[in-house]
């Protein structure tokens, strides 16, 4: 007579007691094959750092890998930018400046900073330096303005992101998504992600329009309320749109009395003339005006020959790491597309994702040794679904980052099961809390989780899953995914 084995599910993962006799190999294939699972795209891959491979199922096919993506631009990143590396945005004087007055345009030059936000760079929130608040690096660049003397401006304040191309979305992304933060327009300035912040709430009585209020108001913005507020219980089906390419919103659907509210991200056309418009008002506040209006170019030829001359401020990033942390720890999405962009620059021909991608794949082919027939990818975050990865090309990357030098900022950043970023709630109460270090990926249809699981002795095992084409709920997928890592790691 056949005995069952039992099963214990432990925070949402299944956990198979040892069987006598019983591989790692059988273990994996009975979650993979076990309904509805195994109706999805599975790849899989388990190595020890020395590339022996431990399990593989469809390792060198080609999956769509969400945001798994994001290793490959903060690997090149790693490896390739020097370890002071930091991008530069540069305040210009379009004439001459005479008893603090510039007559003519000030032009603010950017070099790819997303780091104008309000965001910690680091699990340990306290430390010194770790986090920004909101403005606290615009205020230091208006601050510099200041200190040149300057305290009229007879011209326009002009962004000039003609570091990078003027393709500011990318032409794989959804018309959706682009209207909130994870699809946020990429441009050579930058700042608060590129998006403002819509807190909205229920009205003051049913029928009444919700309660919207956005912040910051740089003065380019028009919302128009076509809400409601509703019974208590009723659905909310509040939603915000945006006329394409323009800087009219409107909200519009239900909001139930009931409601608690939140805060969305929503995201602006035009990356160059909202941070002229938010540094504008900041100088203001510091005693400089402008006289004329605010404007932005992605022409390079524009104030070709005032770049020439000295610039009046060099503002300074943050350093690579710090670059490098939100992309990985939390997933930012426009980190990833504002560095790729930026590799595209320093090491091809443009700021672009063209080139940007470019430096990515010779990084691949001729660095780390990941066949050219391993990857075909889109763009830095992940959000297309026309990226193409093998996850045997994952963990090619990953060995190759364990042992380079200049890995630490790369390692650091990477999520770590039940610690800050996010795997913070993955892992927890199992054997691999605080052991599984690892990138998570999602999108519609796929599920990703590539990375290292640390062992006493010996190097990390490093793994990569992708489950694609499956229409199993998320969270059911992650828990699926994760019961996979245990067995990995037993």
């Amino acid at each position: 007579m056949l005995r069952r084995a039992s099963v214990v599910v432990l925070l949402g993962l299944t956990v198979a007691p040892p069987v006598a006799g019983q591989s790692r190999r059988t273990r994996i294939d009975r979650l993979l094959d076990a309904p509805p699972f195994d109706r999805a795209s599975w790849g899989v891959v388990l190595t020890d750092s020395a590339g022996r491979v431990l399990y593989a199922r469809n390792a060198d096919r080609l999956f769509v890998p969400a945001s798994n993506t994001k290793l490959v631009v903060t690997a090149t990143a790693s490896a390739l930018l020097p370890p002071d590396f930091r991008l530069e945005t540069r305040i210009y004087a379009g004439g001459p400046v005479d008893s603090g007055t510039l007559h003519g345009d000030l032009i603010v030059y950017g070099g790819g900073d997303p780091t104008f936000s309000e965001r910690c760079y680091g699990t340990d929130t306290l430390a010194l330096g770790a986090c920004d608040r909101a403005w606290s690096r615009l205020e230091a660049l208006a601050d510099s303005v200041y200190a040149t003397g300057i305290r009229h401006v007879t011209g326009a304040i002009v962004g000039d992101g003609s570091a990078f191309d003027a393709q500011f979305l990318h032409p794989d992304w959804d018309t959706y998504d682009v209207n909130w933060w994870y699809g946020s327009p990429v441009g050579g300035l930058g700042i608060n992600d590129n998006a403002i912040d819509i807190t909205w709430a229920p009205g003051v009585a049913v029928d009444a329009p919700a309660r919207i209020s956005y912040t910051p108001d740089v003065g380019l913005i028009r919302l128009e309320n076509r809400t409601r507020t509703t019974d208590s219980g009723s659905a909310t089906t509040i939603d915000f749109f945006r006329q394409p390419g323009s800087l009219d919103l409107w909200a519009e659907g239900t909001v139930a009395s009931s409601s608690r509210g939140r805060t969305e991200h929503f995201a602006l056309p035009d990356p160059n003339l909202y941070f002229a418009a938010a540094l504008r008002g900041t100088l203001a506040r510091r005693g400089v005006s402008v006289a004329g209006p605010t404007r932005s170019t992605t022409d390079s030829m524009a104030y070709h020959v005032t770049r020439n001359a000295a610039p009046l401020v060099r503002f300074p990033s943050r350093n690579r790491e710090d670059l490098i942390f939100p992309i990985l720890n939390t997933s930012q999405n426009w980190f990833a597309e504002m560095l790729l962009k930026s590799l595209g620059r320093r090491y091809g021909t443009a700021g672009s994702w063209a080139e940007g991608l470019a430096v990515e794949r010779r990084f691949l082919i001729d660095s780390v040794g990941v066949d050219s027939a391993a990857s075909s990818l889109s763009d830095g975050s992940g959000l297309s679904a026309s990226n193409l990865v093998s996850p045997s090309a994952f963990a090619r990357l990953l060995r190759y980052m364990w042992a380079h030098p200049q890995r630490e900022g790369f390692l650091r950043a990477l999520p770590r099961s039940g610690r800050i970023g996010s795997l913070r709630t993955r892992f927890v109460g199992t054997a691999l809390e605080g052991r599984v270090v690892a990138k998570t990926g999602s999108i519609r249809h796929v599920n990703s989780l590539s990375g290292y699981i640390e062992r006493d002795r010996g190097g990390p095992l490093v793994f990569s899953i992708i489950a694609n084409n499956h229409t199993v709920p998320g969270g059911q997928m992650l828990r699926q995914i994760d019961s996979i890592v245990v067995q990995m790691g037993r």
